[in-house]
């Protein structure tokens, strides 16, 4: 955020984190975007913040009437009273026939009444705050490029030294990008929306240029419902973080902590990673209500299961799931095709800062997978989330689900083994006509860990883990084969990181 600098406040959710404190007061702004991607509502939040804040603030319309205005705002639950609303829709009798003007065109007369009518306005009002909507419209009435930009250009200085921020809203329905009102404009804000072949709209808002202030860069996710718009600004780790101790986190599970060299570690993120059925989102939930049993908060964001489903399968292994632990243990069932990804890593964000959670499952990352546009967005919001909760000192764990029900072809919708600090690997495998679940760990970043495969299962009394199955080869294959003179896989030195 530039020191020294008065900023306006937009009135929008995570937009002013976007913009690094908000807009930079008495400057004029365009807020580009077609047609029902957000633009007016944006521009209705931002006057009644200034209506909040004790300014004076006017909206110009050009093209909708006040009663329309004020029929979308009541739409949001807004009243607009005290908001002066200035109606200079284009009046056609003044453009018949019977003018006695011979020496303009009609649209010339036209748009020096309609400049003349804003000015009067400004003048009457002395706004702090002013939206214009929309350039569309002076542009039909320019009628040339030329015309249009010295009209521009007229504004922005009749607004110099007003202290009246001010926003233009334009629908991009000239020929491709306006660039002469964005290169005019102090800072120029783009709304875009797109619906996909399944699923609801999806809005992204992005700061093209914001002159004399940092900003976030890039796509912004954005939705647009009761209540106005609500930005989820994109997750940048380094901006965020606070010290914390490397503490160890058990699972509960003695045998499973022992595999890990007594448990994962605070600020670490942990990959289970297996087919469907191998027992991966009951290893990353044992960990959740561990951590709260011991009075630590932790969440869990489930993708597939219903919350209900996943509290009764807990239940059903004797975990105690009472009230005190369910004060400290929430289950939030998230579904892709609503929640955008930002949006997702915004409700993160609120565990972690508001609620104090210091340990958090992302079950699956298929279904957080979902919700992204292509795979290359996924790697990146996902190294960046887990970026993120590492700096926090949160414990994550991450499920992943494999095609295929054993080893032999499984494959994951996504490699983000080399973002994990630790991968447990699941698997099923035939062996004496039963099919039975067996886990290893793959992989712990700085610290010891069994390099044994162990046989996984579960009942009434909670999690188990078998001895090592030294007696079987080709285990994570699926397959088994059982050997004779079964021989122990040597143990690592005492000092050894493995």
């Amino acid at each position: 955020m530039t020191q020294g600098v008065k900023r306006s406040a937009t009135g929008v959710a995570g937009l002013d984190e976007v913009l690094h404190g908000g807009l930079i007061a008495g400057r004029l702004y365009l807020i580009d975007g077609e047609p029902g991607a957000g633009k007016t509502t944006l521009a209705l939040q931002f006057l009644l913040q200034g209506q909040r804040d004790g300014e004076a603030c006017l909206y110009v319309t050009l093209g909708e009437t006040a009663g329309e205005l004020r029929a979308g705002a009541a739409s949001h639950g807004w009243s607009l009273d005290g908001m002066e609303i200035a109606e200079l829709i284009v009046d056609e009798t003044g453009l018949d026939g019977d003018t006695e003007l011979t020496m303009y065109h009609p649209f010339e007369v036209e748009l020096a009444e309609t400049t003349r009518r804003i000015i009067e306005a400004v003048e009457r009002i002395k706004p702090r705050r002013m939206v214009l909507d929309s350039l569309s419209e002076l542009r039909l009435l320019a009628q040339t490029s030329l015309r249009y930009r010295r009209q521009i250009l007229a504004l922005k200085q009749f607004f110099v030294g007003r202290d009246c921020t001010v926003l233009l809203l334009d629908d991009r329905s000239g020929e491709g990008v306006d660039t002469q009102v964005h290169s005019i404009a102090h800072g120029v804000i783009a709304l875009d929306r797109r619906v996909p072949q399944y699923g609801p709209a999806l809005r992204q808002l992005r700061v093209v240029k914001l002159r004399g202030s940092d900003f976030t860069s890039g796509q912004q996710d954005l939705v647009l419902r009761r209540g106005g718009l609500e930005v989820f600004p994109r997750l940048r780790p380094v901006d965020h973080g606070s010290p914390f101790a490397r503490d160890i986190v058990p699972s509960g599970v003695a045998e499973l902590d022992a595999m890990l060299g007594g448990g994962t570690r605070r600020g670490t993120a942990t990959l289970l990673i297996g087919p469907a059925g191998t027992g991966k989102s009951t290893i990353a939930a044992q960990y959740a209500c561990s951590a709260a049993a011991r009075g630590d908060r932790a969440v869990i964001y489930t993708f597939e299961e219903s919350r209900k489903l996943l509290l009764d399968r807990l239940r059903a292994i004797g975990l105690a799931l009472d009230d005190a632990l369910m004060d400290r243990l929430e289950v939030r069932q998230i579904d892709p095709a609503e929640v955008l990804p930002s949006q997702f890593t915004n409700l993160v964000r609120h565990a972690v800062e508001v609620q104090g959670a210091q340990v958090v499952v992302i079950d699956s990352l298929n279904g957080y997978f979902n919700a992204m546009p292509d795979d290359r967005a996924l790697t990146v919001q996902l190294h960046e989330l887990l970026g993120y909760l590492g700096n926090h000192g949160v414990a994550t764990f991450v499920v992943a689900a494999q095609q295929g029900m054993t080893g032999v072809g499984a494959r994951s919708v996504v490699d983000a083994s080399y973002l994990a600090d630790t991968v447990m690997l699941f698997r099923m495998y035939e062996h004496r006509g039963a099919v039975r679940r067996a886990m290893s760990v793959a992989k712990m970043r700085g610290g010891r860990h069994e390099n044994t495969i162990r046989q996984l299962w579960f009942d009434g009394s909670g999690v188990h883990l078998g001895p090592p199955l030294v007696h079987l080869r080709g285990v994570l294959a699926g397959v088994p084969v059982e050997l004779e003179d079964p021989v122990a896989a040597p143990a690592p030195p005492a000092n050894a990181v493995v």
